[in-house]
Order: structure tokens, then C-alpha cells, then sequence
């Protein structure tokens, strides 16, 4: 006898009288599974910062050229002065301070950095004060724009945090540098703390190798832009020592603050759910070896 091989659908009858139609049961279907929405979420190793610090560092360093532009008064303190319309702003003689600011006497009041000062004086305070004052406008200029075009940049790839210590503690080493090397002059500037952040830009460069992907061309640009900089230092009024110390500093900071870990332990760490694979090194061998190395002569020197 032959079968129907449909499937049977239950029929059922309405109860009303005034209506026998009959339908289909309802039959309870399965929901449907919706696949688990990927979650993306910002990667902290390289996410962009806000600059702020370092536009902060202008500020301040301008606040105070301003500060000491008013304490030295040069109508009041001398027989003739530049840019007279400014009053007690103008000017020293351009045979006294050709860089357009105030006299040294001025600027040793403020806390410019001397040795015998330091040595004699207990005052080691101006290893600090005076990475915050500028012989005059060319002077703070040529900084300040400086700060501004590389600091900006690192500031935004690894935080004010990180650029903040490096610029501080540059500037520390520069001044301990000059004092060593320059005992009869007076020095002031933030070029330590920019020579700073070059030095930490060339140490990131090296550390995180593997990352970059034009290489070559950037080592090379910025060594040219390191070797200009250092080349001014041979003019005159231009503490080099400071240059150098800040290089330094910052050189062996960079190693220790701006190492980044490997894309391939990022994207293993950041990868969806059940995504499987063999586990990566967050850092290469040669960053850890001048991590560790860097920090050694950090704390030592």
C-alpha cells in the first residue's frame, strides 16, 4: 500500500461556532543564531595622543623669557638699550648679548646655571632653573620651534608621560655635562632637553628596528638633523656640553621608555575569539639586552 511521505501537520478546530475553520498547529521553531559580533577595540601599545605637554613647555619657557625681560629692566640698568619703545622690556646693547635679551647679571639672578655657584654656593637648584631660561629671542626661537617640530611627534606616539621624563631628566644631564666642562661661563637654555628628545628619537629608532618600514631613510634623515644641531653648537654664546649631555640622556632614556612590543605579539593578543596560534615574544631579544643595559647606565651615571 503506498504512503504519503509527507510529513503528517497536526490540524486543530475552532472552538467558535461561528467560525469552523481549521489550521495548522503553531509550531515552536529554533532561534536563530546571530554569529558574536567582533568587539574592535583601540590597541593601547600604539594609540595617538593629544599632545599637550610639550606646547605647555613653550608656554612656560616664553612666561618666563617674559619674566626675565621684566626683572631686567634695561632702561633702568643701562645707558642704552634695543627696541627703546618696549620700556622695561627692550633690549641689552647688541655688543653685551647679540642673541637680543637681558644681561648676564640678569640672568644668573633668575637661576642661570654657573659652577661656582653650585659648588661653592650650595645651590644646586640651577641644574634645574636653568633649563628654563634663554639668552635672548634667537634663543628661544630656535628652541621652541625646534620642541615644537620633534617633540610634538613623540609626544603623540607615546604620551606625556614618557616625552615629559625624558625632556626633564635630558635637561638634568645637559646641565651636569656643561658643569663639568664649562666652569667660567654662565649657561641657560632648554637645549639640553631638546637634545634630549633627539637622542630618544634615534634610540627609538634602533629599538624598535623591526617596526619601521622605511628604515634606512629615516635613520639617515635624522641623523642629518642631529649633526646640523650639534654644528650650531659651534657658534658663539652656544653651550655644546649641554647639547651633548641631553644627547646623551635622552639617547639612553629612549631605550628604556619607548620600546615597543612586536606586531606579531600584538596581533596574537588583540585576535578575535578562538582565533589560535604560537605564542610570540612581546619584545625581541636585542630590546630587552639594551633595555636592561640602557637602565644599568641610567641609574649609574
Amino acid at each position: 500500500m503506498a504512503t504519503d511521505p509527507s510529513p503528517q501537520i497536526p490540524m486543530r478546530a475552532s472552538s467558535k461556532s461561528s467560525n469552523n475553520s481549521i489550521h495548522p498547529v503553531d509550531v515552536e521553531t529554533p532561534p536563530v543564531r546571530t554569529p558574536t559580533p567582533i568587539i574592535y577595540r583601540e590597541i593601547k601599545h600604539f594609540k595617538k595622543w593629544i599632545p599637550w605637554l610639550v606646547p605647555a613647555f613653550v608656554v612656560a619657557n616664553t612666561v618666563m623669557f617674559i619674566i626675565t625681560m621684566y626683572v631686567n629692566n634695561c632702561p633702568k640698568n643701562s645707558v642704552s638699550c634695543v627696541a627703546d619703545f618696549l620700556g622695561r622690556f627692550s633690549f641689552q646693547p647688541f655688543k653685551e648679548n647679540p642673541l637680543l635679551g637681558p644681561s648676564s647679571a640678569t640672568l644668573l639672578k633668575m637661576g642661570a646655571l654657573h659652577v661656582k655657584e653650585v659648588v661653592d654656593g650650595d645651590q644646586g637648584w640651577r641644574l634645574i632653573t636653568c633649563n628654563w631660561l634663554h639668552g635672548g629671542v634667537f634663543h628661544l626661537l630656535a628652541n621652541m620651534l625646534s620642541l615644537l617640530v620633534i617633540g610634538i611627534r613623540l609626544e603623540r606616539e607615546f604620551g606625556f608621560i614618557r616625552v615629559g621624563l625624558i625632556y626633564i631628566i635630558s635637561g638634568f644631564g645637559g646641565s651636569l655635562m656643561s658643569a663639568l666642562f664649562l666652569q667660567s661661563n654662565i649657561s641657560v637654555g632648554a637645549s639640553g632637553a631638546l637634545f634630549g628628545i633627539l637622542g630618544s628619537m634615534l634610540s627609538e629608532l634602533i629599538t624598535n628596528w623591526t617596526i619601521y618600514a622605511n628604515k634606512v631613510a629615516s635613520f639617515v634623515t635624522l641623523l642629518v638633523i642631529i649633526a646640523v644641531n650639534l654644528a650650531v653648537g659651534i657658534l658663539p654664546h652656544v653651550d655644546n656640553f649641554a647639547h651633548i649631555g641631553g644627547f646623551l640622556t635622552g639617547f639612553l632614556l629612549g631605550f628604556v621608555f619607548l620600546i615597543r612590543p612586536q606586531f606579531g605579539w600584538v596581533s596574537q593578543r588583540y585576535a578575535p575569539p578562538g582565533h589560535s596560534s604560537s605564542a610570540r615574544p612581546k619584545f625581541k631579544k636585542y630590546q630587552c639586552i639594551l633595555w636592561a643595559v640602557s637602565l644599568i647606565l641610567v641609574i649609574v651615571g
